[in-house]
């Protein structure tokens, strides 16, 4: 069986999500056949000249999404997907023309510093593969059903003990639940909140996802603006808010810390009007600066705080696993809430052996280290570079940095001129939920996904780009 999908490495998406995509669509087509064998992870790596790793994860996405089945010493053959599912999902034409317009549009970028993005060369996937081909042998054939609505009970267990240990979170297996991503959390906490004034506050800027959450919900987003130290309690409370959702230990996206007098006074907001903290500790895990954060909720004595998070940076965003700890009180609600469990039963038990061996903890130390020394190359090469040109804040933790350029452009200027360089970087506009001036706005530049050679490539080129735009200069045009 000979393919030739299109892969190319300048684009956002990694090589492991064009493959997967490549191979979902002509299965859709029916281009390949079902019981079709496909070639070979050595074989296809090597026709294609990328690493095993990258076609082994593609292979693990396709298997776990029922396009492929794995056979023992056979290899992988085209699943029997349902007509009606084909029917469902097959794109259509003029969409698929659209998206690929938009494929060709990003070739020309040579470097994505994307916020999100992690690096996948390091995933331990022989170990992945391990435990789920555990699960799909024939004394494992329950967890082809369905699995329990809250989540299976042996992740909740080791997801209740490594928050404990490494967050400071106080909870029993019982208080967590498991879903598929933040928003589907959050949709759930919607329903088990009483809102009696029907407002939900939130940092501003914070997450995109909130705002997309309450589409069709009777619930007023309030967007508070944060300070450098995080949320304005001032601001905060002038407004009656039934609930917030704050960021506490790595404000997305600006990256600051709540300090603990902070934290202290929303504490007691909250129990003074029994209202709601939503704790979303989304990268709680990659601290490289000073001493790890406890979780807000491990400070609180009233059961007021809703502590989520989620493996899509720490792990990988493709098994879409997210959790949050309820108190008591909401917890009793949820049992009496009819709710489908979203999160893959697959995923969720592989992820317990994943945990439950030692997997877990030892892909956060090695990753830990090594978006630390990435971060240091990148922080390094735009002092050495850029200079007094720019500064930065944020860099306490997470996946990304901020950058303050001292220009007298507007950031979409300076985020145009980077594109039209081949350089990706990104503004803080769409996290906005109140306008505010884009000369004043800062740039977000994510490491994760980036080799060291290309952080330091990148910012070299993005320096160039910047040149005649630096706050010496008047030129705040980009010729297209």
């Amino acid at each position: 069986m000979e393919i030739i999908p299109k892969l190319d490495d300048r684009l956002k998406d990694s090589l492991y999500i064009q493959l997967y995509r490549y191979f979902k669509h002509e299965i859709e087509q029916f281009t390949f056949e079902t019981g079709m064998r496909l070639p070979s992870i050595r074989y296809l790596a090597d026709r294609l000249n990328v690493s095993n790793t990258t076609v082994q994860m593609a292979y693990q996405q396709l298997l776990a999404e029922g396009y492929i089945e794995s056979r023992a010493r056979s290899g992988y053959f085209i699943a029997e997907l349902d007509s009606d599912f084909i029917e469902s999902t097959v794109t259509p034409c003029t969409k698929l023309s659209s998206e690929d317009s938009s494929e060709q549009k990003e070739k020309h970028i040579l470097y994505d510093f994307f916020m999100s993005d992690i690096d996948t060369d390091h995933f331990p996937l022989a170990s992945w593969r391990k435990y789920a081909n555990k699960l799909l042998n024939s004394e494992h054939k329950d967890v082809l059903k369905y699995g329990e609505y809250q989540g299976e009970l042996g992740l909740r267990k080791a997801l209740s003990d490594y928050l404990h240990r490494s967050r400071g979170v106080h909870c029993t297996p019982e208080q967590v639940v498991i879903a598929s991503g933040t928003q589907s959390i959050l949709h759930i906490l919607y329903q088990l909140i009483r809102w009696k004034n029907k407002r939900l506050a939130m940092e501003d800027p914070g997450y995109q996802g909130v705002r997309r959450s309450l589409q069709g919900q009777d619930i007023k987003l309030v967007p508070i603006p944060v300070e450098k130290d995080g949320l304005s309690i001032r601001e905060f409370k002038k407004v009656q808010a039934d609930a917030v959702y704050i960021t506490p230990s790595h404000q997305y996206p600006l990256g600051m810390v709540m300090p603990i007098a902070k934290r202290i006074q929303l504490l007691a907001w909250a129990n003074e009007q029994e209202s709601w903290i939503i704790e979303d500790d989304y990268d709680g895990e990659f601290r490289y600066r000073g001493k790890p954060i406890p979780s807000l909720q491990g400070i609180d004595e009233h059961s007021r705080v809703i502590y989520i998070g989620t493996f899509s940076k720490s792990l990988m965003p493709a098994i879409r696993v997210s959790y949050m700890v309820l108190p008591p009180a909401l917890l009793e609600t949820y049992k009496h809430l009819e709710w489908g469990q979203t999160a893959s039963r697959l995923h969720q038990q592989t992820l317990t052996l994943f945990i439950e061996n030692g997997e877990w903890e030892q892909h956060i130390r090695k990753m830990r280290t090594l978006y630390k020394k990435k971060q240091a190359v990148l922080l390094e090469t735009i002092k050495s570079v850029m200079g007094e040109h720019v500064h930065v804040s944020g860099q306490n933790a997470g996946l990304h940095i901020v950058l303050h350029v001292k220009s007298n452009c507007p950031a979409d200027t300076l985020i145009a001129c980077a594109e039209k360089a081949g350089i990706k970087v990104y503004g803080t506009s769409s996290y906005l939920n109140q306008n505010k001036t884009s000369c004043s706005l800062p740039i977000l530049l994510g490491f994760g996904g980036l080799s060291l050679n290309d952080i330091k490539q990148g910012i070299k080129l993005l320096h160039k780009a910047w040149l005649p735009y630096y706050k010496s200069s008047e030129q705040c045009s980009v010729t297209p």
